[in-house]
């Protein structure tokens, strides 16, 4: 399963605020487990096809799930002979992409660090300084390409993880699978990531919520900090407050700077992304938690594709505050 802890919603803030009504039949909602967490799918069809749906699900996990052993990403991981599936390597060319874009904080390679810290597929190692520094030697996207088909690694200790970006792109893998099918009306959410298209079963715009930032890694207190209403378009969300641990009374995120070796520490609480995809505003929510506040604001400024929300600390203080585009203010719902 494509994860990056054993919880639902893991490094994400955002919950679906949508209902069918009795009355329009045409909806369906399915719903189950998959990457390790839940999933909702809702739309309008003349038909269930929810197998069909799972089915494609469950193929794209056989590609990018490191929890599989004889997925295509695990055999890479292992240095073994595998066929690339055009699920990998659009995942890696994307994958490129945006680390370039962002200067290299969002990162498939950082693998070896986020198991070392003890929020990845490995077991937890006793993290010391001496130990990030040896395994930063293997971080990097520069240091791994595709040539001619096959994976080439700088140094055979390199691993990939995906998780910061598949479960965006098996949301894309689910809309593109309906969109294909011919549907118009629909919302794919896995894990808190979410792509729509159309109205929901009351004709209306689909309405998503964005979560507070509190640190409740058992999901058991959420509270909504704003509620955007979409028609097209993805929406991802990562932060600090689910995924994490403390020891010795310091907090310990999952985000991990590729640079550094180390769990980010900044003000930056939350990053929700809007983009046409669902990989992308996934990738790119991650990086953003990565860079902090000032950086990330630049990104979406160069980026027209991009609109975003990011909840932060306030200096000196506690107190939450906000920062959003223009773009995005235009989907908050006012009343």
């Amino acid at each position: 399963m494509i994860r990056n802890i054993k919880t639902v919603f893991l490094f994400v803030a955002v919950l679906v605020i949508t209902a069918c009504s009795e009355k329009t039949e045409k909806y369906y909602h399915n719903e189950g487990m998959i990457f390790g967490t839940m999933y909702h799918i809702i739309y309008e069809y003349d038909k269930d096809i929810h197998d069909d749906i799972r089915a494609k699900l469950l193929e794209f996990n056989s590609s990018l799930s490191t929890y599989e052993k004889g997925s295509v990403i695990s055999k890479v991981n292992r240095n073994e002979a595998v066929k690339l599936d055009d699920y990998f390597t659009k995942c890696f060319n994307k994958a490129k992409e945006i680390s370039k874009k962002t200067d290299g904080a969002f990162d498939m390679t950082v693998a070896p660090l986020v198991n070392a810290w003890g929020f990845g597929f490995s077991k937890k190692d006793s993290i010391s300084p001496e130990l990030v520094d040896s395994l930063l030697q293997y971080v990097g996207m520069d240091k791994v390409n595709i040539v001619d088909g096959k994976v080439v690694k700088e140094y055979p200790e390199i691993m990939l993880d995906a998780s910061a970006i598949a479960k965006g792109y098996g949301v894309d893998v689910a809309a593109e699978f309906l969109e294909k099918k011919g549907v118009k009306n629909y919302l794919v959410e896995i894990g808190g990531e979410i792509r729509v298209k159309g109205v929901n079963a009351n004709g209306n715009k689909w309405r998503v919520g964005i979560d507070k930032p509190i640190d409740d890694p058992k999901v058991l207190h959420r509270e909504l900090e704003q509620v955007i209403q979409m028609s097209e378009g993805a929406l991802a969300t990562s932060g600090n407050y689910r995924n994490f641990y403390v020891k010795d009374g310091k907090k310990y995120a999952h985000t991990i700077d590729p640079k550094t070796g180390y769990p980010v520490q900044h003000e930056l609480l939350s990053a929700s992304v809007y983009a046409p995809d669902c990989m992308t505003a996934d990738a790119y929510a991650t990086a953003f938690m990565v860079l902090g506040l000032d950086k990330a604001k630049k990104i979406v400024d160069d980026t027209p594709e991009l609109e975003a929300y990011f909840i932060y600390r306030g200096e000196n203080t506690d107190t939450l505050q906000i920062f959003y585009t223009e773009g995005f203010g235009k989907m908050i719902v006012k009343e």
